[in-house]
């Protein structure tokens, strides 16, 4: 919005020509998603307290987690509401990759929502469907993969086109199996996201790390002098998606502040299924599909482990790890939940700089 105001400002005062540059606006929209998060969140959590909307454990999870029923869940809600409103302060909304990246988090975000109220408000231990959780995400990724491939973003880029990390502006054109990878990412990030959400702290700490890498993949992608000297595709106007993912470093910070633990408030699915709908889509818009593998592989181990875990007992009846996802393997085997997590993390940044060296060794 202030983008747009920006040529009238600047008749009444020269200093707003600043709200030309996308580097102060991304800071700006981090340092607002922040005070969104700290003044909103402990409204909501008095909130959802007083609703009585808190989280179900269940039977066959660790036995240190049963003290977290109760907690509330939901705050998905101040996650979105982080990240959103400082987008929309901020950013060119005419853009169409903040269009595009607005419109897929608030749609994975309303599906989570859906499974949230259905469990807590409903009392529906399973919430929704898993089936009808996966056809409203494909149904996502299918949207955004017609879009991309019958309206390319920029002239001169075919939208089913795909980077390839190691080498230098390759770009695989993958004609109409772009519209399933598109799918399959948009799903799969969601789920891997939903799925790392097991532990205080966990899954917002390393999407925040995943997203600072990406912040500056975003800004790098869309400037002609930065993407040339790092040989990688130019794609003008979407170094605008450095202001949204700035903003989601912001929210997901503040939203650390009251999750880290013990934690006073639970992502849910709506929190968990929009970060990876927002993580899978920046990825996408800015053909790294691929190095999302590197920068996120945190989430495609917790992801793997449960998919292994599911096929060996289901094939030979015996588990591969003591729990699935993976952090709770670790967890039953006597690291402390906050060791898990601060590992993890550490692993997130170690990954994040590997994939960000992948921009050099071309």
């Amino acid at each position: 919005m202030l983008y747009h105001l920006h040529g009238l400002l600047v008749d009444w005062f020269s200093g707003f020509n600043v709200l030309r540059y996308i580097t102060f606006r991304s800071a700006y929209a981090f340092v607002t998603a922040l005070v969104i998060s700290f003044l909103l969140g402990p409204w909501l959590i008095r909130r959802l307290r007083r609703l009585q909307l808190g989280e179900q454990i269940r039977a066959e999870g660790p036995a240190g987690h049963k003290q977290k029923a109760g907690t509330p869940t939901m705050g998905g809600l101040l996650i979105l509401a982080g990240v959103i409103a400082p987008t929309l302060l901020w950013a060119d909304l005419t853009n169409r990759y903040i269009q595009l990246v607005v419109a897929v988090t608030l749609g994975t975000g309303l599906l989570g929502f859906m499974d949230d109220y259905l469990k807590v408000v409903k009392k529906q231990s399973k919430g929704l469907v898993g089936r009808y959780k996966l056809v409203g995400q494909i149904a996502l990724g299918l949207a955004l993969g017609l879009v991309l491939y019958f309206f390319p973003l920029e002239a001169g880029h075919a939208g089913e086109t795909m980077e390839l990390p190691f080498f230098k502006g390759v770009l695989l054109n993958l004609g109409l199996f772009y519209i399933p990878l598109v799918v399959l990412v948009i799903t799969g990030t969601s789920n891997a996201v939903n799925l790392t959400d097991g532990l205080d702290g966990l899954a917002i700490g390393v999407v925040s790390i995943v997203f600072v890498a990406f912040t500056g993949l975003t800004y790098v992608s869309g400037h002609r002098v930065f993407s040339d000297y790092l040989n990688i595709v130019y794609l003008p106007g979407a170094g605008e998606l450095t202001v949204f993912c700035a903003a989601m470093v912001g929210a997901s910070l503040g939203f650390l502040w009251f999750n880290a633990h013990p934690a006073e408030l639970f992502m849910g699915d709506t929190g968990s299924l929009a970060l990876g709908g927002a993580l899978g889509t920046v990825a996408i818009l800015i053909k790294k599909e691929l190095l999302l593998v590197v920068l996120g592989g945190v989430l495609v181990l917790e992801a793997l482990s449960v998919m292994l875990q599911v096929w060996s007992f289901k094939r030979r009846g015996r588990r591969v790890f003591r729990m699935a996802p993976l952090h709770h393997h670790f967890e039953l085997g006597g690291w402390h939940e906050s060791k898990v997590v601060v590992r993890f993390w550490i692993l997130a940044v170690l990954l994040a700089m590997v994939g960000l060296s992948t921009l050099k060794l071309r």
